[in-house]
């Protein structure tokens, strides 16, 4: 169903006819009225430990919504409760400061069903929005490119889709007037609809944006260029170490996420050639599962990358919990079996710590420290992606007729020639070190290569 009925305009589906609001209320976003964000924030904890790391993390996310925390209520449970997710009593606690506070809005770190957070909202007459809510609405205020504001969209209809409720005002569109009596439609019913349709729309739009990804990528694949894909939990400086390597200009702020759309640059490496650098969105624990479904097709330069940078910050005292979280991530994405190299970054925020690089034990780089802030150990870095992109290493001799003087001007050329004869026949009898990338390249411009070709094909 990619075609509007008749009666419904594009502007309709677009904006005016959705009545319902992002999250349930008939109330503006978050980011829609500033005035409107002053915020009691909920959380609760469901082990004896007390982590406040969690909820420091949803107080950034708050705040990178614009939202300005009035006070933080905390609960203890065993498990959510069914009605209010936190207790009846809890519940009459929050309600009573939203009156003490006015209080525009309840921020909830947990994800509530659409009962709870419509019960929620009816005892306290406030806007609740849970954290799958606020990611969201962030992710509405960074979106730049087309396809990032389709991608949001997307995922912000799907979740509104589970929130329709009949609003009080009960503007049904079954009347008692002259005209207006019949079966008509009630307005809850054309909610639906209409989201639906939209839903239909941006789903067909998504995928000519695929299939353009798909094509831009198969030419890369064709010419043998690799890619290397910027991973990594929010805020850990992917964007900065973006900036440093390309030179490009990529908005970067210690706030998370900072980046939304993906940016793709070339990138030139010794020994390897030119090579595509991506900027991707960063993880999150807990990310919705509509979120990565919109960005499906941003995440596959991810899943079909050459190699991942597993941009790490190691001043976060939760740096192991990070990693795990992206890790999940990556198998959701099916990126769990794409080669990756660690990068500890903000290693200026640490004492003792100088910019290296660990190795595995085959003896290849798995882990550099750096600081992309100051430029620290950028020199590693480069050695460690251009080692780990030319992880093998071709030695072969090659005999080449006196006609072949094309193929060793170009063996010359990769400076990749290092002993030659000339035999009674007049052949060239080279002695060649080169990178497999290089080689491949050589194979696709002279197929005569492929006689002395040492690597074996890879079973299906």
């Amino acid at each position: 169903m990619n075609n509007l009925p008749d009666n419904v305009t594009q502007s309709a589906v677009d904006s005016s006819e959705i009545s319902t609001a992002l999250f349930v209320s008939e109330n503006p976003p978050i980011n829609e009225n500033r005035a409107l964000n002053n915020a009691i924030v909920v959380h609760c904890f469901f082990d004896s430990q007390k982590n406040l790391d969690d909820l420091n993390e949803f107080q950034l996310l708050a705040k990178s919504a614009q939202a300005h925390i009035l006070t933080v209520i905390t609960t203890s449970r065993s498990s959510p409760q069914a009605k209010y997710f936190v207790g009846q009593g809890k519940a009459e606690e929050i309600a009573d400061a939203v009156k003490q506070y006015q209080a525009d809005l309840i921020l909830v770190n947990h994800s509530l069903t659409p009962a709870q957070a419509r019960n929620l909202e009816s005892l306290c007459d406030c806007r609740v929005v849970d954290r799958n809510g606020l990611i969201l609405d962030i992710f509405a205020q960074r979106a730049r490119s087309h396809e990032g504001k389709l991608q949001v969209e997307l995922a912000q209809l799907k979740h509104l889709a589970t929130r329709l409720v009949r609003r009080k005002t009960g503007l049904d569109q079954q009347k008692g007037a002259v005209g207006l009596r019949g079966p008509g439609e009630t307005q809850l019913e054309t909610d639906r609809r209409l989201i639906k349709v939209r839903i239909s729309q941006l789903q067909s739009r998504l995928e000519k944006v695929t299939k353009q990804r798909n094509q831009n990528r198969q030419t890369r694949q064709k010419a043998d260029i690799p890619t290397i894909s910027l991973v990594g939990y929010t805020n850990a400086g992917k964007s900065t170490l973006f900036n440093l390597l390309t030179d490009a200009n990529v908005y970067a702020a210690d706030q998370l996420f900072a980046t939304l759309d993906p940016t793709l640059r070339r990138l030139h490496l010794k020994d390897v050639g030119t090579t595509i650098l991506a900027d991707t969105v960063g993880f999150l624990r807990d990310l919705p599962h509509d979120l990565i479904s919109a960005f499906k097709s941003t995440l596959q330069e991810t899943t079909e990358a050459s190699l991942l940078l597993h941009v790490i910050d190691c001043a976060d005292t939760r740096k192991l919990e990070n990693i795990e979280a992206v890790n999940q991530v990556l198998e959701e994405i099916g990126a769990q079996d794409v080669p990756r190299l660690l990068v500890y970054n903000k290693i200026d925020q640490l004492e003792n710590v100088k910019p290296h690089i660990e190795y595995d034990e085959k003896q290849q780089p798995s882990a550099v420290y750096i600081s992309a802030n100051s430029a620290e150990g950028l020199a590693f870095l480069l050695d460690a992606i251009r080692a780990r992109l030319t992880e093998q290493i071709l030695q072969l001799p090659i005999r080449l007729s006196p006609s072949e003087g094309k193929i060793r001007h170009a063996l010359y050329e990769l400076n990749c020639v290092e002993k030659e004869e000339i035999n009674e026949l007049g052949e060239f009898l080279l002695n060649i070190r080169i990178e497999k990338v290089e080689w491949l390249k050589l194979m696709k411009r002279f197929a005569t290569l492929a006689a002395f070709n040492p690597i074996q094909p890879e079973e299906d």
